[in-house]
């Protein structure tokens, strides 16, 4: 068993996550992506799906990177 690194729940089924060097281990995918989603610079809504990223900043779509940075040319594919 291994303890969330969120949660702090010790649970047979956790699972670890290798990004960058580190591995992060959760008992769910929920603690998952509080740690592991990367916060919009407008909304700033965790950002679940691909978001966009313009000029080294994460925004949840192509509307939030034009709010935010004056971006041209960025479209959300639909």
């Amino acid at each position: 068993m291994a303890r969330c690194e969120v949660c702090g729940n010790d649970y047979g089924m956790s699972f670890e996550v290798h990004a960058q060097g580190a591995v992060h281990v959760f008992d769910c995918f929920a603690c998952a992506i509080h740690r592991m989603a990367p916060i919009c610079e407008h909304c700033r809504v965790q950002i679940i799906g691909q978001g966009v990223e313009a000029d080294g900043q994460w925004f949840c779509g192509a509307h939030c990177a034009r709010a935010e940075k004056g971006q041209v040319g960025i479209v959300d594919k639909v």
